[in-house]
């Protein structure tokens, strides 16, 4: 954030006053509109194909929480601009939302969002609720909308504990804004049909954090082996998948090693049986 002797004129003076919006971003348009990334440009040409994307992020519940998990690969059309990218962030201290689309604005976006929140939560003593919260994404998304239809897509998946059910809950996004509630898991980018696919016959309910983690590290797995954007663990590199857990305990990140080790379990039976684990019949 930028320090009081950075802040244009005029803003100063109102900064420490209760405005009665608790919207971070409304309450900046109204005295600095230049600080915020401008939404309403119209470009000479469409840019899409030529900047860094984002590409799978999948999120599934389990038993008394929500688990997100992402990918480490950026492309520009059909090269590999990055290699350990980070997708998934968190949002506050029981939510967390992953991009899809153009890196940096979903990572502008991704920080914006996170700035709104808490300041939500300074002008009015209390969190949003998960609803609130998903709609306050959802609002930013649709001011997206101009820069979208000029290929500057940005479609994040957000995931929260919601205390009140003492359970976690996902939801997803169109580029107008949405939400849209998802039930058990979702999946958004590129490799999203094939890592959903892998969902619909690995998931298992009332499932344990680290089994529903390693379900979401067998899903980006089989994006990544029919997605050429997706992609898979870096052994040689040791770039691993972003994992991140939300629950009453708050967002905790997985550690690299932590990861690694559901990686290397992953990778052992995948040399037995290529194509993954197969779904029961019942």
């Amino acid at each position: 954030m930028a320090s009081h002797r950075d802040l244009p004129a005029g803003l100063e003076k109102h900064l420490f006053q209760n405005t009665g919006n608790s919207s971070f971003t409304e309450f900046v348009s109204s005295y600095a509109p230049d600080v915020l990334p401008r939404r309403d440009t119209v470009l000479a040409t469409p840019i899409g194909d030529q900047v860094p994307h984002a590409t799978t992020i999948v999120a599934a519940t389990f038993a008394g929480g929500v688990i997100m998990a992402g990918d480490r690969r950026a492309t520009s059309g059909n090269v590999i601009s990055q290699r350990d990218m980070q997708k998934v962030f968190r949002a506050d201290d029981y939510s967390a939302v992953g991009i899809a689309g153009t890196a940096s604005m979903g990572i502008e976006m991704a920080r914006l969002y996170r700035v709104e929140l808490e300041h939500y939560e300074k002008m009015e003593g209390r969190a949003l609720s998960v609803a609130g919260k998903a709609n306050r994404l959802a609002t930013m998304i649709r001011g997206n909308l101009a820069m979208a239809m000029q290929g500057l897509m940005v479609v994040p998946l957000f995931a929260a504990y919601d205390p009140d059910r003492d359970e976690g809950r996902i939801f997803s996004y169109d580029v107008a804004g949405g939400p849209y509630e998802r039930e058990r898991f979702d999946a958004i980018g590129s490799g999203s049909i094939f890592a959903r696919g892998s969902l619909k016959k690995l998931y298992r309910d009332g499932a344990s954090a680290d089994d529903m983690a390693m379900t979401l590290i067998q899903a980006l797995y089989d994006a990544a082996d029919d997605d050429s954007a997706t992609g898979g663990p870096d052994v040689t590199r040791k770039i691993w998948p972003i994992l991140a857990v939300v629950d009453a305990d708050g967002f905790r990140r997985l550690t690299d090693q932590e990861v690694a080790g559901h990686v290397e379990q992953m990778l052992a039976a995948r040399r037995i049986t290529p194509d993954g684990p197969i779904a029961p019949l019942r």
